[in-house]
């Protein structure tokens, strides 16, 4: 583990804000599609600080032994990019309803918080086929972004993006945006589109809509290992609460894939 210092906040939309690091180890790091990592955010009187040690069971158990008023709040992020020793950051601001975005609200630069990850033994790679299909919601745009940088000019994709309006739309090529302002969803909007017989998917957002379109690809014919999938987040509950059925099946299945 190490720690992540605040260069720069930029505000991107109502509801979104742009934060930039440096920090040990950044400019070691390779870049890979979709990378994800975990922040640490220090509770009130205390510091992200966890173990230096870099094995992630030691670390871990590290966290675990910490007094729980002491024990960083720990949340998953995509990295929407890294390049030159900068880590980028885009997190969804949500009023106070959670400690990652209560703390993006408030960052300056000189904060300080945890990091651990990225590691490429969680790398997958984009899919080849006549079409990629994207879909998620604001949580799941950087990764959609950055994964659309990715692409050759010739490949063809759709990508749908749900936001809650629109004044929530970046400058993202490409995307079909569905505003929740207007009564528009993702798991509505998702299955209008027309999909060929080769196809590859990635998914993320809200668990139980990934897990719902997710099915209807399945449904379609899409085989299991031509859908990359991710529960980003869980309505009503954070990533302190205990897993439910569905989130261990999910992982159950997250991991087969990774292992195959």
């Amino acid at each position: 583990m190490t720690t992540l210092t605040v260069t720069s906040v930029e505000p991107l939309t109502p509801r979104m804000t742009r934060v930039r690091f440096t920090g040990d180890g950044l400019a070691d790091l390779g870049t890979w599609p979709d990378q994800q990592l975990k922040l640490l955010f220090p509770k009130p009187g205390h510091t992200a600080h966890v173990s230096d040690s870099p094995d992630v069971g030691v670390w871990y158990q590290a966290y675990l032994a910490l007094p729980e008023a002491e024990r960083p709040w720990m949340r998953s992020f995509t990295v929407r990019s890294l390049a030159g020793g900068v880590l980028t950051v885009d997190f969804v601001l949500h009023g106070d309803s959670g400690p990652a975005a209560r703390w993006a609200a408030r960052a300056q630069p000189g904060d300080v918080i945890g990091r651990f990850g990225p590691s490429r033994d969680y790398a997958r790679p984009v899919g080849t086929a006549d079409l990629l299909v994207f879909a998620g919601d604001e949580t799941a745009l950087p990764a959609i972004a950055s994964l659309l940088e990715t692409l050759p000019p010739t490949q063809r994709f759709q990508a749908v993006v749900e936001v809650a309006d629109p004044a929530e739309e970046q400058d993202v090529p490409g995307v079909r945006w569905v505003h929740r302002s207007a009564g528009e969803d993702l798991v509505s909007a998702v299955p209008a589109l027309e999909v060929p017989e080769s196809v590859w998917v990635w998914l993320g957002g809200e668990a139980s809509a990934v897990r719902a379109l997710r099915r209807h690809f399945v449904a379609l014919g899409v085989a299991k290992k031509d859908i990359e999938f991710a529960g980003y987040w869980r309505r009503k509950l954070t990533q302190d609460d205990a897993p439910t059925a569905d989130d261990l099946a999910e992982a159950q299945e997250r991991l087969a894939m990774l292992t195959e």
